[in-house]
């Protein structure tokens, strides 16, 4: 499988309790489809048995790549994978599937076409999201106004976790990424519009999940420094051609 149609990427930071539930929803997805496939687990720094539970689980699963990268940030992971990735198109994924592993053959052809990254949307017209509580919602909707607001305008929903991107533009965007906390994907979004990528947003179901590594208040705060850095970034040039 040198180059397969897709490549999943998954960060794994203590992920000891979900990693093989997931991994077997996926494997159990993929067997089933007709194009061709390879999963990346990136394991960042974890303190757990993560590591060990992933490369249990790829020396019975062939298409499992396991990769570890020191720095415990999930933008670094992600990067790590995107870049190591050999698919056509390369999908990073949550580990706690919020979004049904099926609903990924709506971000690659047949189903879609003419894009050059496809973003998971909670809030673009369809989307679903189930036993979210309220204050979690509307703490995001402030976020992602704030985003909107200082960023990038017309996005309804740039934080969800799952995005696909098409090879050449995965391999230019995050060997220009620069941030690697929970922000890093506010950096990719914006270097792709200043790139005038064509970005699409999926509506889709999402569960939400109380185990999130998500701080509501800390991670907003840093959000708003990280778009601070990107505009910075942005007039000293760093993402220019």
């Amino acid at each position: 499988m040198k180059h397969p149609l897709l490549s999943i990427i998954i960060p794994a930071y203590n992920e000891e309790a979900r990693l093989p539930v997931t991994l077997g929803q996926v494997f159990d997805f993929l067997v089933n489809q007709a194009y061709t496939a390879e999963v990346l687990v990136v394991e960042n720094g974890s303190t757990d048995n993560t590591l060990a539970i992933a490369q249990a689980f790829a020396r019975e699963h062939p298409e499992l790549i396991v990769l570890q990268e020191p720095l415990p940030r999930k933008g670094s992971a992600v990067r790590s994978g995107m870049l190591a990735a050999s698919g056509q198109y390369r999908f990073m994924c949550d580990a706690d599937l919020s979004m049904p592993i099926a609903e990924v053959n709506r971000f690659i052809p047949p189903a879609l076409g003419d894009f050059d990254l496809a973003i998971a949307s909670r809030e673009a017209p369809g989307a679903v999201r189930y036993n979210e509580p309220e204050y979690r919602h509307l703490g995001g909707r402030a976020v992602n106004w704030m985003i909107r607001a200082l960023a990038l305008p017309g996005l309804h929903d740039t934080q969800c976790g799952f995005k696909c991107f098409r090879a050449a533009v995965a391999e230019d965007l995050f060997s220009r990424q620069t941030l690697v906390n929970f922000s890093f994907d506010i950096e990719l979004l914006y270097l792709a519009r200043r790139r005038a990528y064509r970005i699409l947003e999926i509506p889709i179901p999402w569960y939400f999940n109380a185990n999130t590594k998500l701080d509501p208040v800390r991670d907003a705060m840093q959000m708003a420094l990280d778009i601070w850095t990107v505009r910075l970034n942005a007039r000293r040039g760093l993402y220019d051609i």
